[in-house]
């Protein structure tokens, strides 16, 4: 029999993340929720940069659209920063001409 030889046929212990998904083992860390959180706001606030070079919008034309300061764009610009609110998000989606749709699922 030609069989390939496994880790613990050379005495090499499997580890125990070995075949688990990220997100179990992020969950398994205490750490799902926190880059699950990152991770959606990275996401949009690619989208909404997207959306302001296709529009040609400079951050201050942005934020004097949204009335709102440079440094509120910023922070909803930068995933690294804090939370944002939905009426932020909805006001920027809104002088993008989009629509801002949250679902749990």
């Amino acid at each position: 029999m030609n069989r390939a030889k496994t880790q613990a046929d050379h005495g090499i212990p499997k580890h125990p993340n070995v075949g688990s998904t990220l997100d179990s083992f992020l969950a398994k860390e205490g750490v799902l929720e926190e880059f699950q959180a990152v991770a959606i706001k990275e996401v949009i606030a690619w989208q909404i940069g997207q959306a302001m070079a296709a529009k040609q919008l400079s951050k201050n034309a942005m934020a004097k659209l949204m009335n709102t300061s440079r440094a509120q764009l910023d922070r909803l610009l930068d995933p690294a920063a804090g939370n944002v609110t939905i009426e932020t998000l909805q006001r920027a989606a809104t002088v993008l001409g989009r629509k801002v749709r949250v679902e749990l699922a």
